[in-house]
């Protein structure tokens, strides 16, 4: 033999790694189900809590238990007039007063008719005065759905004076409120008319006896 083949290094022999990792591997899957079985077991609790105050269920009414809705229009009521910080200026504008539904109720009892708005969400009034046969519609310049009319209004607490406007989706529900509204004028004037006439059993004293406690409420 040569010498290169006698210094030649032999290749050390490489073990093959035992098969032990996948046991390790299940052991520690095991553990955890097993410490999970062992945990104690949770309690649902059966306390019960009365309340300190109790509240008694209260029957609120709005003022318009006896009366009926005889049409209902989705709209934006503005008001004009002076403002906060222009009070006693004399200088008047244009202002939003809320967004609601207008209605013209019929009273049952002494079959009285009013326009009434509130404010959608807070349910405030905004608008509430007598269906007065007196009172103009008049189209709002610059605007074919809107309508301007004055009137004396009550809506805060007092008989004043107020100029609203109010406007609508569309030319066609515009057109279709002043219809109502002038129709239900008539039905107001023929019954302010028979309560002129000579009262022989006492009825108008009633109707207007009922009118003069009929209010509204806020809530």
């Amino acid at each position: 033999m040569s010498d290169e083949q006698e210094t030649k290094p032999t290749e050390p022999k490489v073990e093959e790694p035992k098969a032990e990792e996948p046991a390790k591997v299940e052991e520690a899957v095991v553990e955890p189900e097993k410490k999970k079985e062992d945990a104690p077991k949770e309690e649902e609790s059966t306390a019960t809590f009365e309340p300190v105050i109790q509240l008694d269920e209260v029957d609120v009414q709005n003022g318009e238990e006896e009366e009926e809705t005889l049409c209902t229009y989705r709209s934006k009521l503005f008001v004009y007039g002076e403002t906060l910080l222009d009070v006693g200026t004399g200088k008047k504008t244009w202002r939003e007063r809320g967004i609601g539904e207008a209605r013209i109720l019929r009273h049952r009892e002494h079959q009285r008719l009013r326009f009434l708005m509130r404010q959608e969400k807070t349910m405030k009034v905004i608008a509430n005065h007598a269906l007065d046969p007196r009172i103009k519609l008049e189209p709002n310049a610059g605007s074919d759905r809107s309508w301007v009319w004055s009137c004396y209004d009550f809506a805060d607490g007092e008989l004043e004076e107020k100029v609203f406007a109010l406007r609508f989706a569309n030319t066609e529900v515009a057109t279709e409120f002043k219809e109502k509204y002038e129709e239900h004028q008539k039905e107001m004037e023929k019954l302010l008319a028979g309560e002129d006439k000579p009262d022989e059993d006492g009825k108008a004293d009633e109707a207007a006896e009922a009118l003069s406690g009929l209010k509204t409420s806020d809530e």
